[in-house]
């Protein structure tokens, strides 16, 4: 259950971290990659391939698929996956919009860079809707997504800037995470499906340094009152996505039993959500909040908000 978190009035405020914006606009324009150099064309998925790997994925744990099913849930769970990313993207980029607007002339290089991080994320967007179009026209059934949209970022930044950035900050990180850990390793993923995760990761890998120092900026100006709220609003909005990664599991289901044609038993059907479900906290939740730098920022802000997160982290492990 996500609680309530109180805050530490003799925390001591929270150092900066070593990251500048002039590395990171030289870092990004290094790895700066268009659209149409890695997908469309010639470059297509590849179906007979795992899209995800197992350690995220989880499909194995279902003893009652076959390997083909497997298979074909494994890519499910891919097209979910980048469409999640999607929605996220969706209320990222106007939060960093708003977070820069208020002060355009206070230092050059920060504009630029929360800039370039903001037009990334919309180069992202396009992006998943793309593979989206690719994947549409060659699975063999439609795969529902949570949402929509629109809907999700309103909730989501009805939060507090801090509680916001946080959960931001998760998701940059969990990104990393993904791909250093599990997808990059993997050689028996698509290549395709590869090359865009790890495209994504590329810029991704700048956007977690901007955003450390969005939550530095944010920390540095709070009050005590505004840490916890901070604090409350990552665990709501975390709440928030464990119901819509359960919704997912539900979708992914529904997915699986119309591109197989088979229809699971009642008992099938219930460890199927559930081991899913799982599989998902894992994946959007548990590597997040886990990840060893998104915990020393919290660390930074006060040692107490890291052993309460992490005390939280072990339902979705």
């Amino acid at each position: 259950m996500l609680g309530a978190i109180t805050v530490n009035e003799k925390s001591k405020p929270m150092e900066a971290s070593q990251y500048s914006f002039q590395e990171t606009i030289v870092a990004s324009s290094k790895v700066n990659w268009r659209i149409e150099d890695i997908i469309g064309g010639d470059k297509k998925l590849d179906f007979s391939k795992r899209f995800m790997p197992e350690s995220l994925a989880r499909v194995n744990d279902l003893d009652f698929l076959n390997d083909d099913e497997k298979r074909i849930l494994n890519q499910i769970r891919g097209h979910a996956y980048l469409s999640i990313f999607g929605l996220a993207e969706e209320f990222i980029l106007p939060f960093v919009l708003d977070h820069v607007r208020p002060s355009l002339d206070e230092n050059d290089y920060r504009v630029r860079a929360f800039l370039q991080f903001a037009g990334e994320e919309a180069k992202h967007i396009q992006l998943f809707k793309e593979f989206s179009k690719d994947f549409k026209a060659n699975f063999r059934s439609e795969c529902k997504v949570i949402g929509p949209p629109a809907e999700i970022a309103k909730t989501v930044l009805a939060h507090s800037s801090l509680g916001v950035a946080l959960a931001i900050l998760h998701i940059e990180w969990m990104t990393q995470r993904h791909y250093i850990d599990s997808i990059r390793v993997d050689e028996g993923l698509d290549p395709q499906f590869k090359s865009l995760l790890k495209h994504h990761w590329l810029e991704e890998a700048q956007h977690a340094k901007l955003d450390t120092i969005m939550v530095e900026e944010l920390v540095r100006t709070a009050d005590a009152e505004t840490l916890e709220k901070g604090i409350d609003d990552y665990l709501s909005i975390g709440g928030i996505l464990d119901s819509g990664v359960k919704q997912q599991a539900a979708l992914d289901l529904e997915a699986f039993e119309e591109a197989t044609g088979r229809t699971l038993s009642s008992d099938e059907r219930a460890e199927f959500v559930e081991k899913q479900h799982q599989a998902n906290r894992w994946t959007y939740l548990g590597t997040g909040m886990t990840h060893p730098r998104f915990l020393e920022t919290l660390s930074r802000i006060d040692p107490e908000y890291r052993g309460r997160i992490e005390s939280v982290a072990l339902n979705f492990c």
